[in-house]
Order: C-alpha cells, then structure tokens, then sequence
C-alpha cells in the first residue's frame, strides 16, 4: 500500500509539472534590448531555423505603426513601443504570448517617419518583472505596471536641455537595482541620469566632459553595466569615448578614446551601435569608418592606448548593429552584410564572409548554437555559431524591419515595420 501511495503521489507531481507527459521548461525573459544580459545571446534551446509567411509562424500581430524598437518579453507579457500610421501618438503595446492584445497606452506624441531606421519609437522598452520603462525619441519618460496603470511620466526637456538630436534619441533606458539610467548624448547635452525607476525622482545626474565636434556630440549607443573583480560600474559610449561611471553617483572612473581613424579626427563620425560586455570583455564600436575596440575594464583616468586595458583595435566597426561574443569569438555584422569572426584575444580573423547583400540595422542575436542575422528587406539569415562559417538557413518574411530579434519560450520575436511574428520550430 505504501508503495503504490507513492507512485500514486509521483504520477500526480509529473502530470502538475509535465502536463500530457511533456516536460515543461522555464523560458528565458528577454527584459530589454539584447536580452537578458544585453549583450544578444540567450540560453535557450530548440530554436526554430527555418520559417516563411507561411511556414512555423505562431502567430503574427498587425502593428499600428513602424518602429525599430525591439519587444521585450516576461513569462507570458509582451511588451512594444510603436508609431501610429494615422496620428501623431506614440505607443506602448501589451501582448500575451498566444498574440493577444491586453492593452495598450499612449507614452507620448510627435510626427514620426514610418520607413527609417530612426523614429520617436526608436529606443526599446525595458522591464524588470514588474514595471515596464519607456523612451520617446522627444524625450517622454514613462513607467507602467503590468497591468498598464502609469505610475510616473515627464519629459526630459522640463528638467534638463532641449533636446537637439536628428531622429531623436535612440538610447534606451535601463533599469538596474533601484536606478533607471538614461544616457542622453546630442549636439546640446553631454548628461547621464540616475532615476528612482519606481519614482522617476532623480538621484543623480552628471555632465560627462568631452572635446567631441560637429556629429560627434550626437549618440544613439544604449549604456551597459560592466562588472570586475573590484567594481560594478555603468558603461556610457559617445562623444568620442567610452566611460566608466560609479553607479552610486556617476563619478568617473576612467575612459577610453581612439575612435577615430589614423588619418585624423572625423567630425561626421557619430555613434550608433553600442557597446556589449560578455566573458569580461568589452567590445566597443565607433562608427563605419572608425576604429573596434577591445577592452578589458580597470584602471583609472584615461587608458586610451594602454595595452593592459586595450587588447586590439582595428577599422571594422559596424554602422548601426553591435556585435556579438560567443566562445571567446567576436561577431560583427557590418553594414551591406558582411560578417566577420575574430578572436577577442588577438583580434586575428576567422573569417569574413558576405552574408546577405542588403542593408542591416539590427543587431545579431544567438541561442542554441545558432546567430540570427536580420536585413532590413526582413531576410533572417541563420548561421552556425562557430569559427568556422556555415550557413544553416536563409529566411524570408517579404517585410521591412530594423528591430533586433528577440528569444523567449523557444520562439524568436521578429518586429517589422508591419507586425510582430512570433517563429516556433
């Protein structure tokens, strides 16, 4: 009796915990832009490789308008900012993970374009289980719960510079401990803000100096935090360098130039892609014609040029995508699509191949062994995340897109300037 009692009580914890004899998995949040950890990689598994309009589409959702903000997901809550095709409202949309819409609210106005790689939606949302944070191009800081009550709104013109940036800002806010960063780098500001993201008081803020010129005041590149042996920190890029601030109260701890090319300062060279920490490394874009970085974070002051800090750089950045680390291998999806593969150590490459003739202004995001390369005409290309190139499938959905890729649930969250399709496998 004993015995079958405890089978009896087994099969009934399998059937709670499988469901029709299925082991369920815990997917993995993707909270804000470039996941979990933001630097694009995801430790989920059984990833889809191949889909089409027609083909492993869970499901799509028609958006109100275009945007290259990337979703961000939480158990079953997706959450998009968006334009609107008929007026000048800005959005943040609430969906579950079957594809329906839960609500949705307005987070600010002004005219956008619907077809560029820039508009008033540009920066991604950012959660943290609870609350979601939001970013207008204009300036318009929001944050909602989960179930879209707002519980604080302002616009950062009311409390700092006016706003001079061409498309807008781009950065996205993020939120860690109990601060919301935001990074606000135009031709009029050179300010970093610390929030209480519950409150949306401030808690600090700083002027970061900086002998940028012309274009090169202007950065789109979304701060990072950055963790050593002694000191957690927060990583802004722009204006010609990257800097180290301590979170408590933004003092600086040091920071790296040497963007530009040899031939001399560049006045057009502003910045787009951001910066990515993984396996403590930092690997650090300027722009088309500038130099890529590879840091190891320390030291204090200025460690431009030190070689304890500074493993290699080279003229390869990237136009707008940041890049990847997986394996001690660093991904960077150029413009036109043109991949390269290097070593972080060296800097030696491991290939350069052209992927798909096309413009690019996502980022590349990998899970599973595979990294998903989005053009602007909507082709995902699947590659094989390995030193040795390989191409595992080349993906159509026939509709513009400049959102990075989002992983959630074994899905991948692809957002184009029409709808948000979710791809299972």
């Amino acid at each position: 009796m004993y015995l079958s009692n405890r089978i009896a009580t087994c099969a009934i914890v399998l059937l709670v915990f499988c469901g029709n004899g299925i082991a369920k998995t815990s997917a993995e949040n993707w909270p804000m832009w470039r996941g979990p950890r933001q630097n694009g990689v995801s430790k989920e598994t059984n990833l889809p490789v191949r889909w089409s309009p027609t083909e492993n589409v869970m499901w799509k959702f028609a958006l109100p308008g275009a945007a290259p903000s990337t979703p961000i997901i939480w158990d079953d809550h997706i959450f998009l900012t968006s334009t609107s095709r008929s007026s000048d409202e800005l959005f943040l949309i609430c969906l579950n993970t079957e594809g329906k819409q839960l609500w949705q609210k307005l987070i600010g106005h002004g005219s956008s374009e619907q077809s560029e790689k820039n508009n008033l939606a540009s920066p991604s949302p950012s959660t943290d289980g609870e609350h979601v944070w939001t970013m207008t191009g204009n300036g318009t800081l929001a944050c909602h719960d989960f179930s879209g009550n707002r519980k604080w709104m302002f616009n950062i013109e009311d409390r700092y510079e006016t706003i001079d940036m061409p498309w807008g800002l781009g950065s996205s806010p993020l939120p860690h401990g109990r601060l919301l960063f935001v990074q606000l780098f135009h031709l009029a500001s050179s300010r970093i803000i610390a929030l209480d993201k519950l409150t949306g008081a401030e808690k600090w803020t700083v002027e970061r100096p900086t002998d940028a010129e012309g274009k090169c005041m202007r950065s789109y590149a979304t701060p990072t935090i950055y963790r050593d042996q002694d000191r957690e920190c927060l990583l802004t890029h722009g204006q010609d360098y990257i800097v180290a601030h301590d979170l408590k109260n933004g003092r600086e701890f040091w920071r790296c130039g040497g963007f530009h090319p040899a031939s001399g300062y560049d006045p057009l060279m502003h910045q787009s892609s951001s910066p990515v920490v993984a396996e403590q490394f930092i690997l650090v874009p300027s722009a088309t014609n500038g130099n890529f970085q590879v840091l190891r974070g320390g030291g204090n002051g200025d460690i431009t040029g030190n070689a304890t800090y500074q493993l290699w750089s080279q003229r390869i950045s990237p136009y707008i995508s940041s890049a990847l680390l997986m394996d001690s291998a660093v991904y960077i999806w150029r413009n036109k699509g043109v991949l390269l593969c290097l070593d972080a150590n060296t800097g030696e490459s491991h290939f350069k191949r052209a992927v798909h003739r096309h413009s690019n202004h996502a980022s590349p995001v990998c899970g599973d062994g595979k990294i998903y390369l989005a053009s602007q005409d909507g082709t995902v290309t699947v590659v094989r995340a390995a030193t040795e190139f390989q191409i595992l499938a080349t993906n159509h959905l026939d509709e513009p897109m400049s959102a990075s890729p989002a992983v959630s649930g074994g899905r991948i969250y692809l957002r184009t300037f029409e709808s948000l399709y979710a791809i299972g496998g």
